[in-house]
């Protein structure tokens, strides 16, 4: 056993050594020869220094053309701004008006709304309101009537409703 262990060894050890004693093929080494500068003509001289000094520039003019960063799909709501010389009633959204009272005589219906600046005001049917130009339409016991004419989805104008009541638990 022992001698096949040694002999195992041998080989092992002794075969890549005779395996790596084989002549290498000779490597030849490139020299580098003296080459004489190219022959370059004035012209092209002038027109490859011209070419060198001036610097290449790139401007994007953005006029016109979309984001490519925003979303083709999200449909932006603008904000609306105060009109100049508008009421108070024209500078704020339907939204943001509360109805507090309502009061009548005879004859017709008055409402008392408070303001987002915390000021109150008594209108009356017909008066201009919204920032969308909307109109009174009615006053009833318990509620107001607002009717706005905006543009929807596909540009067409039309009119939209929107309900104040008295006692928002009735809704």
């Amino acid at each position: 056993m022992k001698n096949v262990l040694s002999l195992f060894l041998i080989i092992v050890l002794f075969l890549p050594a005779a395996a790596c004693s084989k002549k290498k093929a000779p490597v030849k080494t490139a020299t580098a020869e003296k080459v004489a500068p190219a022959q370059v003509k004035p012209e092209a001289k002038e027109s490859v220094e011209a070419l060198a000094i001036i610097p290449e520039t790139y401007t994007y003019d953005a006029k016109g053309r979309k984001d490519p960063f925003l979303s083709p799909v999200t449909v932006t709501k603008q904000k609306q701004t105060k009109k100049k010389g508008a009421s108070p009633f024209e500078s704020y959204d339907i939204a943001e008006i509360k109805l507090l009272a309502i009061a009548w005589d005879k004859n017709r219906y008055f409402a008392l709304i408070l303001l987002p600046d915390k000021k109150t005001y008594t209108i009356t049917e017909g008066l201009s309101l919204g920032l969308e130009g909307g109109k009174v339409e009615k006053i009833a016991k318990d509620s107001v009537v607002i009717r706005e004419y905006v543009r929807d989805y596909r540009g067409d104008i039309k009119p939209r409703d929107t309900i104040l009541k008295l006692h928002k638990g009735e809704e």
